[in-house]
């Protein structure tokens, strides 16, 4: 019978910038159990000014929590019982929800979509409003939210050593999709022992690009029921909404990841029908949609979707 954990964010709970195989994981469930994760964001330059609420685990995780690379600070890693490399882990987002009132972005030098174009470094705090479900920036504009992970990911292969959790890759990571929210499941290829999962960089919205490098960055809280597949084989992550199939790829070179997940749609709609490679490469063309997933990460995005109607 399938239980439920929780798992808070704590000094004892998270990693901060980095996913490694050698990490030891912090908690173990069965197949199919649910977990409630909290996540925290940002480092002490990020705090907001005093009249927000900050959970007090991200000021001790900030005093007690080595960041080994420049990254994340994400909760995990979490055990799933008995699963092996070349398994499939599925990820069922079954809730997500705001910790805190507040978010911040920034753009800095050298960064984002236009680097050397922005001289000096700019931060804004967003204030986060939970039953309007927007967020208001300083100049006075309200975004509906729409709130998801940045980072969901197992861990990457042994070889691969400690790397960091900015560049997403065939493990998950920081994939900084916009389509990964409530009620989407995503897949992710299982490289080590127990797949090791862990979470983070919550967003409470994003437009695809995330061109400035940054989201509304905040604390969040997700349900998840975390599911192991030994009847799939991927090579890349892939998602499942209720109206879309989803595929990802990641490159430096965005043509390249244009490229690869328009491959991995259409290995995808001839191992779910009987069309054929030419035909299923004739319906991409006509009903998917390919959209740039991130451009910011050092590895771009590009995501393809699907309307499951067509199949």
């Amino acid at each position: 019978m399938a239980n439920t954990h929780d798992i808070q964010a704590s000094p004892s709970t998270v990693h901060w910038g980095y996913f490694d195989a050698e990490l030891d994981p912090v908690m173990e469930i069965a197949s199919g159990d649910t977990i409630n994760l909290n996540s925290v964001s940002g480092g002490p330059d990020n705090l907001p000014g005093p009249d927000y609420y900050i959970p007090p685990e991200l000021l001790e995780i900030h005093k007690k929590v080595p960041k080994r690379m420049h990254g994340h600070i994400l909760t995990g890693p979490i055990r799933i019982s008995n699963a092996k490399p070349g398994q499939v882990l599925q990820v069922d987002i079954l809730d997500i929800g705001l910790r805190q009132d507040w978010g911040y972005n920034f753009v800095k030098p050298l960064s984002g979509g236009l680097p050397g174009e922005f001289d000096e470094e700019s931060h804004i705090t967003i204030k986060l409003d939970k039953e309007k479900n927007e967020g208001e920036l300083p100049w006075g504009t309200r975004l509906p939210l729409n709130p998801f992970f940045g980072v969901m990911g197992c861990a990457p292969p042994k070889n691969w050593g400690m790397i960091t959790s900015i560049i997403p890759r065939a493990h998950g990571g920081n994939m900084d999709n916009k389509e990964l929210v409530s009620g989407t499941s995503v897949f992710l290829p299982i490289f080590v022992e127990g797949a090791n999962f862990s979470a983070g960089d919550g967003h409470g919205c994003q437009g695809d690009g995330e061109v400035c490098v940054t989201a509304i960055e905040t604390a969040l809280e997700g349900k998840f029921r975390l599911t192991v597949r030994d009847d799939l084989s991927l090579t890349l992550p892939q998602a499942e909404s209720p109206s879309h199939f989803i595929t990802m790829a990641f490159d430096e070179d965005l043509d390249d990841a244009a490229k690869e997940a328009l491959r991995q749609m259409i290995i995808l709609i001839t191992q779910r029908t009987n069309l054929s490679k030419s035909q299923a490469y004739s319906l991409c063309s006509l009903a998917a949609d390919l959209r740039v997933t991130q451009i910011v990460n050092g590895n771009k995005g590009v995501h393809v979707m699907l309307p499951k109607t067509v199949l």
